[in-house]
């Protein structure tokens, strides 16, 4: 007994000598720390007014194109979806529900008649899709899926999915069926600045049919709602809100090319992967340089002005507008609330060249933000926006409860 304890030691001595042979690991290097920096913000929210139809005429649209007012009175109408045979689904986040609206008799007009309520206590409802005669609709932390009847009617609305991250700064979630048969859902980043423990978060989420297995998509993006492939091309394009507070014109709001497995950079970069001098690098994963981690991420295709919010984004699949239009798409921008001069409270055309390229950003639908005196007011928080069946091109106000709707009547 005596030999085998000896001999057990004696090999532990060994070991033990072996362990101290080895060298130490290797400890990772401290990020190089950073200048400095001022930042000079401004906290600007323009005062909010109800829409009354004087205001109407303040609207701007190019030559040839007509605005008018299809539907008032239907409180936060935020997302808007469109069915073949005219019928629009519509999310009103605030109040959790779905409404179904139908210009039955063909005027132009949704009337008090011609709408009803069709699906309710979905917290924060709000991006909408459909799939297989079902509706699909996103909220804070749930995917619901509901049958949709002949008459526009939505079953009982049942859980999809669940878990997603809490909503935080950002509740607006939005989410579209791809073409290779797999579900996209977006859920923005619930700060502003630095990264978090939940790693669904600033991220697009890829679904299985069944709801039951996801992955992350692609992640750094702060808060891209407004998402789509292009009719032609195929590509997936994002419009990402860049961060508060640091300053005017930094970081600009950005159109991305969503890829798998990429990183677009938030919070340690924006646009065509420049550094944001306003957030700290001692976030950042592995310990290394804000250049080393900016030069590993996905940059920008087009970037807008800073601070605009970009909150839906659709393409233009109508025939009634020019040609030039066509498969060009349409972006909602909420609007500003922390720059000197507002930006947004439009909605923006992103041009498409010949070759099915982002060319340009410009505005389309302006006027809702105007300065009287000293004050800047504004009358509309655009939403949602889409394609309406006669080729003409709806958006909503989410503020005053309308959807407006744009005619191309050539000038007559």
């Amino acid at each position: 007994m005596t030999r085998i304890l000896t001999h057990l030691l004696g090999a532990a001595l060994l070991s033990g000598a072996s362990l101290a042979q080895t060298a130490p690991p290797t400890p990772r290097p401290i990020a190089p720390g950073e200048p400095p920096v001022t930042v000079t913000a401004t906290r600007n929210e323009p005062m909010p007014l109800e829409f009354t139809a004087d205001k109407l005429s303040r609207l701007k649209v190019p030559a040839g194109f007509t605005l008018k007012v299809m539907a008032t009175g239907l409180g936060n109408a935020r997302m808007l979806h469109v069915m073949p045979d005219g019928g629009i689904y519509l999310s009103r986040r605030a109040q959790g529900d779905v409404w179904y609206l139908r210009d039955t008799n063909r005027d132009g007009q949704i009337s008090a008649t011609e709408r009803r309520q069709v699906a309710q206590n979905m917290k924060l409802a709000h991006g909408m899709d459909v799939k297989d005669g079902r509706m699909y609709v996103v909220g804070e932390k749930t995917i619901w899926v509901m049958d949709i009847a002949r008459d526009g009617s939505l079953s009982v609305p049942r859980v999809f999915a669940d878990g997603f991250p809490d909503a935080g700064q950002h509740p607006a979630r939005t989410l579209k069926w791809g073409p290779d048969g797999y579900l996209y859902a977006s859920f923005g980043s619930t700060n502003n600045d630095a990264p978090t423990p939940n790693p669904e978060e600033a991220t697009m989420l890829r679904l299985s049919p069944d709801g039951k297995t996801r992955e992350i998509f692609a992640r750094g993006l702060r808060h891209t709602i407004g998402f789509g492939w292009h009719p032609v091309s195929g590509v997936l394009y994002g419009a990402d809100q860049g961060s508060d507070w640091h300053g005017d014109n930094i970081p600009p709001e950005e159109l991305n090319v969503i890829e798998r497995g990429k990183n677009y950079g938030w919070p340690f970069c924006y646009g065509d992967k420049q550094l944001d001098p306003y957030v700290n690098v001692g976030n950042i994963p592995g310990r290394i340089t804000k250049a080393e981690y900016c030069a590993g991420t996905q940059g920008s295709v087009l970037n807008y002005t800073a601070h605009a919010a970009a909150i839906a984004m659709n393409y233009y699949t109508g025939t009634q507008f020019p040609a030039e239009y066509r498969n060009d798409a349409f972006v909602a921008f909420r609007g500003s609330w922390n720059r000197s001069e507002p930006s947004g409270y439009e909605i923006a055309r992103v041009v498409f060249d010949a070759q099915n390229k982002p060319e340009r950003i410009e505005p389309f639908i302006t006027g809702f933000v105007y300065q009287d005196g000293d004050v800047w007011k504004q009358f509309g928080r655009v939403a949602g926006v889409a394609t309406y069946t006669d080729g003409s091109l709806l958006f909503t106000d989410d503020q005053s409860g309308v959807i407006y709707r744009v005619l191309y009547t050539g000038g007559n």
